[in-house]
């Protein structure tokens, strides 16, 4: 089977901007704008965090001792508000989403904000919003991948 040649690009996006509840929370954070791209490019909605095995809802989390990048290189850890390590989830949920984006072919990726996942330029720390990228980010753009922040389009 081939794939079609008139199909569009494909577009990995964090799937809280698509409306789907995954957030910590429950909630979504659906992105009109995300949204309106469905209508030229094929969308493939992921979440890294459920990806890694964390339930909805779940403790919120921060990166602590880094960013995303410290916590690729083992120098950071991601805790979540009750103290517990949640690490290992987060790296599993990048890889996967890793491994989707790369079977999807998808040269672009647009993830959410401030997230300790999909944070591009932003994410919280002892809850106050620092420069710093998430777990997933860091480890896309290792991986040569465009990623952009649903707050740049």
């Amino acid at each position: 089977m081939h794939a079609s040649a008139d199909r569009g690009s494909v577009i990995v996006v964090s799937a809280c901007l698509t409306g789907i509840h995954c957030r910590y929370d429950g909630g979504h954070r659906l992105d009109d704008k995300v949204v309106a791209i469905s209508g030229k490019e094929k969308l493939i909605p992921l979440c890294p965090e459920q990806l890694g095995g964390l339930p909805v809802p779940r403790p919120p989390a921060e990166i602590v001792g880094g960013d995303g990048d410290d916590v690729l290189d083992g120098r950071a850890r991601v805790v979540d508000e009750e103290g517990k390590d949640i690490t290992e989830e987060f790296l599993k949920g990048a890889r996967e989403s890793l491994r989707i984006t790369k079977l999807a072919e998808s040269k672009t990726v647009i993830l959410k904000e401030k997230s300790p996942s999909c944070g591009i330029h932003k994410i919280y720390r002892d809850g106050v919003l620092v420069s710093g990228k998430g777990v997933l980010t860091a480890l896309l753009l290792r991986e040569g991948i465009k990623v952009i922040s649903n707050e740049e389009m």
